[in-house]
């Protein structure tokens, strides 16, 4: 990489458009830019579930997945690239059953909460779903990976069990739904 980084404004931006990473550029809100910036703040927000006291087993697994997002950035940052491998969203469904296999079965909705981590994995997850959300978008205009659509649509439900995990981690239990409150 270099000094790639060494100047931090450059000025190219200030009418609206960005260069994306094959050199050619686009206006800061096209669909590209917006699912660049989704998967951006999904990163971010599991880099603040990173600061909180979490198994390491957990801690490894989402510092793995902050660097796919990177892989994801790389793949929307450079229209027809394909960074991910094709393995990940497997890898992925392999790591749900795993998390999974010691919940207590779901016979109600929950809401974000419990503790802190848990809902801080309930913010990446929705977070994750809006990442979701604009990638189909841009996929309707332009091709996007199947890899990665599979990806962040396995790592939102990964977020979910994750969340699950973390609670019973710290000997919370799910919040449940109370459809019948008064």
């Amino acid at each position: 990489m270099g000094y790639r980084l060494s100047k931090i404004y450059t000025r190219t931006g200030d009418a609206g458009m960005t260069g994306l990473g094959d050199g050619s550029r686009t206006g800061k809100d096209s669909p590209r830019i917006a699912a660049l910036g989704d998967s951006d703040e999904l990163n971010s927000v599991i880099g603040l579930l990173l600061c909180e006291d979490i198994p390491d087993d957990v801690r490894n697994l989402l510092t793995g997945i902050q660097h796919d997002l990177l892989d994801l950035g790389g793949e929307v940052c450079i229209p027809g690239s394909a960074f991910l491998k094709e393995d990940l969203p497997q890898k992925l469904e392999q790591a749900i059953d795993r998390y999974n296999a010691d919940l207590a079965p779901l016979t109600e909705f929950i809401l974000p909460g419990g503790s802190r981590p848990a809902a801080l994995c309930h913010l990446a997850r929705t977070v994750c779903r809006r990442t979701e959300r604009t990638l189909a978008g841009l996929a309707a205009l332009e091709p996007v990976s199947d890899t990665a659509r599979r990806y962040v649509n396995r790592l939102s439900d990964l977020l979910f069990v994750l969340a699950r995990h973390l609670n019973r981690v710290r000997g919370c239990g799910d919040v449940l739904w109370n459809h019948q409150k008064g």
